[in-house]
């Protein structure tokens, strides 16, 4: 990653480069990612490949304003993260589904990171509603965030749970992993109908007072920093195309409907 390619990702963010790779500037970068680089899965549904690719993944951030999964948005992020000083390494997870199932190896992308004052964090910024800050990942007990409760816990063989507000979110390995190694996951979750990213679409990101703006399909849900919820259908592709622009800075020429898993 390159200077001009830093510089256009801070950018993006709307943060200045951080004097020095700290705790608290961690905070500040993570905060302004969910803020501004939404989590979304429109590739899937408009047919363009998800490319876990440095170049691909930093062009996709910066030059095509766009967002993605955690794959893509971690990727990143653990690149852009990298290139200011920090110490980053990738780490799988499997989330938890119903009935306690656990979802396939490489299910989940997030980051150990260490920053220079002492600092060992869980960075997550392609999970959806979440952490609004990264948690620190030796601390055991409650860890309170905006977004909830967290706690990470240790479940034998070298695991962690990281569970919110009491309920298991994902099942993290600690052994660190290079980006090639979730490409298997990203094609799983890109082409198969099991994957419930293949059967819906989604757009969110959290709003500038602690909030949640999402769009899925047609159905637009803003969500206060209270927790109070407003559900509204829109009814014209253009008004689903002019949320697309106004609360995500994404331009479509036409909008996007759910593949269902119907993949050749």
């Amino acid at each position: 990653m390159n200077p001009i390619q830093t510089d256009a990702y801070l950018q993006r963010l709307g943060a200045e480069r951080p004097a020095s790779p700290t705790t608290q500037a961690l905070r500040d970068l993570h905060l302004r990612h969910l803020r501004t680089v939404p989590f979304e899965n429109l590739s899937i549904h408009l047919g363009e490949p998800v490319v876990l690719d440095e170049e691909a993944l930093l062009d996709k951030v910066t030059k095509g304003r766009r967002g993605g999964f955690c794959y893509e948005l971690n990727g990143a992020f653990g690149l852009l993260l990298t290139a200011l000083g920090y110490e980053v390494q990738l780490l799988a997870g499997r989330v938890h589904g119903d009935e306690g199932r656990l979802g396939i190896p490489y299910d989940h992308l997030a980051l150990r990171v260490r920053t220079v004052d002492g600092g060992d964090l869980i960075a997550d910024v392609g999970f959806g509603a979440h952490s609004h800050g990264p948690l620190e990942f030796g601390e055991l007990g409650d860890q309170a965030d905006p977004g909830g409760t967290f706690r990470v816990v240790e479940v034998g063989d070298g695991d962690l749970d990281v569970l919110r507000d009491g309920k298991p979110q994902y099942r993290l390995e600690t052994r660190p992993r290079t980006l090639p190694d979730f490409r298997a996951g990203a094609w799983w979750h890109s082409t198969s109908p099991e994957s419930h990213f293949t059967r819906s679409l989604v757009c969110s990101r959290i709003t500038e007072d602690g909030g949640r703006i999402t769009l899925s399909g047609r159905t637009l849900t803003t969500t206060d920093a209270e927790g109070r919820k407003t559900v509204r259908e829109l009814g014209t592709d253009e008004e689903v195309l002019a949320v697309y622009g106004d609360e995500f800075g994404i331009g479509l020429s036409a909008v996007p409907t759910a593949r269902g898993g119907q993949f050749g």
